[in-house]
């Protein structure tokens, strides 16, 4: 009897973690289910004014409206859209009534058209706040030649642009034949669910390796 204790002590252990594990994430999954319906609902909320400070904590993926003129001084960063050419996203200064200056993410344009002159305008911009978080520290500077950017930052491009860093993604065409490229939760992944199976596949398989081994140790005593 001795010889079974510490094979099933370790079977309970290891399948107990391995299961806490599995719900662990299923609880992440109902959280994450839960981050996302209120993401969705700022972002699809009717737009208010821009406020005068915007903060990322309480303004992410708020929906504001803005009015200005586009003043011509603007960065690509570089992006696809299925079903389309190679491209950029336009990113454009905008200058308030008020004399602040922001950034406006105008949305996607295709390599062919990125030439073609843009006249200023004045704009009444619909969209969403955003911080995007798309650079890490494999990402390139943008190239010294195209002026190209290669990934999306905030402070940055704000410094580029000479504008406060305060962004705005257009949920709305602003004209000039870009498409507006609308801020939605497609790239929040919520993958906690097949996690979790991973995690009970392997409780079952510590538990099969488990009872193996008890009738091994079974069969060598008989």
């Amino acid at each position: 009897m001795r010889a079974y204790v510490f094979p099933v002590l370790m079977g309970v252990v290891g399948v107990a973690v391995l299961m806490s594990l599995g719900f662990w994430q299923l609880r992440r999954m109902e959280e994450k289910r839960v981050y996302l319906d209120a993401i969705e609902a700022r972002i699809g909320n009717a737009p208010i004014p821009l406020p005068a400070v915007p903060e990322e904590g309480p303004h992410k993926f708020q929906a504001v409206i803005a009015e200005g003129q586009f003043t011509g001084q603007y960065l690509e960063v570089l992006a696809g859209q299925k079903d389309a050419s190679p491209g950029v996203l336009v990113v454009e200064a905008l200058a308030l009534a008020d004399g602040r200056r922001i950034m406006v993410q105008r949305g996607f344009i295709e390599d062919d058209l990125r030439r073609v002159p843009r006249p200023l305008r004045e704009a009444k911009v619909e969209g969403n706040l955003h911080w995007p978080q798309d650079t890490n520290s494999f990402t390139p500077p943008p190239d010294a030649k195209t002026g190209l950017w290669f990934a999306r930052d905030v402070q940055a491009m704000a410094t580029a642009l000479k504008t406060e860093p305060t962004l705005i993604v257009a949920r709305a065409p602003t004209g000039d034949g870009i498409t507006p490229v609308p801020i939605d939760t497609s790239g929040i992944p919520n993958d906690h669910w097949g996690y979790a199976i991973q995690w009970f596949l392997l409780a079952a398989t510590w538990a099969g390796m488990t009872l193996f081994l008890l009738w091994r140790i079974r069969t060598r005593k008989v």
